[in-house]
């Protein structure tokens, strides 16, 4: 645990006992003020019940709303879909403040196109989804390193105590599981080999900048798209919301990992 998250902890600690004696205004003071950045795996793409007709699709039954709910935390829901690193710098990173005590994040699936990945590997076979991995993960190892370096360092600028958790991707694939159309298990490989190096990335970009990373691909294995209880969408209408957690991936896979990386 970091630092801050400590110091977090000893605080929390604190006014609780300060709340049984009576003194409700220190403890009010101590409240956790937690601020969700990020793309659609933190607003809750593909989990339905959508707060609002934004365009964004955070969910009531995203990650962050239920670590909220389940905490008392005070949430200001930033994560938005489609979202880029250049987006949490632009458009969210103005609701960290030196009050903010945890924030969350997943970012960079976007940056590194693996949207478009998705498409060239159901249109263009093994060969052409080899090569949209394969510049995909290009990106990321050369360019997203720096993209996210200055993201990070914006939010610990930005918001000096507050614990930061960097949330990871899943894998989208059982491979050898239960799909028999669609991508081969080849080009399912790719993608999954896609999705670790930019966990690998993200990992080294969080640990630089002392940051928690939470790897959720421990939660989903055995809940890939092909297994017998998925997680994750496979193509769906929207289309938009192909390739994301379920409620039930929300739930089960990115909420408890959240938790436990605190």
């Amino acid at each position: 645990m970091t630092v801050p998250a400590a110091l977090r902890t000893l605080t929390v600690a604190v006014a609780a006992l300060l709340a049984t004696l009576g003194l409700t205004g220190v403890a009010d003071a101590a409240a956790v003020n937690y601020v969700a950045l990020g793309d659609s795996y933190s607003s809750g793409v593909g989990a339905g019940s959508y707060l609002d007709s934004s365009s964004c699709k955070r969910s009531a039954k995203a990650y962050p709303e239920l670590y909220a709910n389940s905490s008392g935390a005070s949430l200001s829901f930033q994560a938005c879909s489609g979202a880029k690193t250049s987006d949490v710098l632009n458009n969210q990173a103005g609701a960290l403040s030196s009050s903010t005590t945890l924030v969350s994040i997943s970012v960079g699936g976007n940056d590194a196109g693996f949207s478009s990945v998705m498409e060239d590997c159901i249109i263009g076979g093994d060969s052409g989804c080899k090569t949209a991995v394969t510049n995909a993960t290009n990106y990321v190892n050369t360019t997203l390193p720096g993209l996210l370096d200055n993201v990070y360092r914006t939010i610990r600028s930005k918001a000096p105590n507050a614990e930061v958790v960097v949330l990871g991707y899943p894998h989208f694939y059982k491979i050898g599981g239960s799909c028999s159309v669609g991508l081969s298990d080849t080009s399912r490989g790719y993608v999954n080999g896609g999705a670790d190096a930019l966990d690998t990335v993200i990992n080294k970009a969080a640990a630089n900048a002392g940051f928690t990373f939470a790897d959720v691909r421990p939660a989903f294995t055995g809940h890939e798209i092909c297994s017998g209880s998925p997680w994750l969408n496979s193509v769906t209408w929207p289309v938009d919301e192909s390739y994301h957690p379920t409620a039930t991936g929300q739930a089960s896979g990115y909420y408890p990992t959240f938790k436990a990386a605190l």
